[in-house]
């Protein structure tokens, strides 16, 4: 059985009987996607752990790409009446759109196990363990038979629009120069499964021989690295024209 998002009111904290459990079936998987309480937040979605395994994809309360202005979000590209549904309900909605774009990536939406969403941001929670990760959605059955604990609680980011799919890495930057500049570190990683777009990984003091690690939560599945492209920017003309590199540059993926 897989929870898209069950419902929050008359149901959280109601016994076994009333609610989806994990007792309902051999195998029960759940994605929260609207988790935020229902007063005064308007969560629709249960919070609790009920299944085998929970999923709570950008840490189950607000969705990204939920946020935007009404009138951009009812005229939406699919349509008004889509547009219309999702300013209503569009966390809860994520759910079945993140479960649909599964079934094109069976190798995405990996969710890592963690105690909280705020642990999954640091690198207590990474790589997957050697049993590896779930695949939320479609193929989380997959994991089946793999369950050590009462209740596996699993996190994740998705993308903004569809396609939902990311692959998360961590990467680690040594920096070479002569000089400390205030400024910012990009990193855009090159594969032989595709490229990503630049991401931040830095902004603050740059300090020659620090080192700096950060996770790339990339829209493409980039394989075997082929290539790192490494930029910095201190945002204003500096006249002594300082320069920095990357002394090493290490990339690692979440799911091997």
């Amino acid at each position: 059985l897989s929870g898209l998002d069950p419902a929050q009111p008359y149901f959280q904290g109601t016994p076994v009987e009333v609610r989806l459990d994990k007792s309902d079936a051999e195998f029960v998987d759940v994605i929260h996607t609207d988790s935020a309480p229902t007063i005064p937040y308007l969560g629709f979605g249960m919070s609790t752990a009920i299944g085998h395994l929970d999923f709570y994809p950008n840490g189950g309360e607000q969705m990204p790409g939920c946020g935007k202005n009404p009138v951009s979000q009812i005229v939406d590209i699919d349509g008004i009446w889509e547009g219309t549904r999702d300013f209503v309900a569009c966390n809860h909605l994520r759910s079945y759109k993140y479960y649909s774009d599964s079934i094109i990536y069976p190798d995405g939406f990996l969710g890592y196990a963690c105690a909280s969403y705020d642990v999954f941001e640091t690198e207590n929670c990474f790589p997957c363990p050697q049993e590896g990760c779930p695949n939320m959605g479609h193929f989380a059955d997959k994991f089946k038979g793999k369950i050590k604990n009462n209740f596996v609680k699993l996190y994740l980011n998705t993308g903004e629009a569809k396609d939902f799919a990311l692959w998360r890495y961590k990467v680690t930057v040594t920096l070479s120069g002569n000089s400390k500049v205030k400024g910012y570190v990009n990193l855009a990683l090159y594969g032989s499964g595709g490229n990503t777009r630049q991401h931040q990984i830095f902004e603050g003091t740059l300090q020659p021989d620090n080192t700096y690690t950060s996770f790339i939560d990339a829209e493409v599945n980039i394989g075997t690295v082929t290539k790192v492209k490494f930029l910095w920017n201190n945002n204003w003309l500096n006249p002594t024209f300082p320069k920095l590199g990357a002394a090493t540059i290490t990339v690692q993926s979440g799911e091997n």
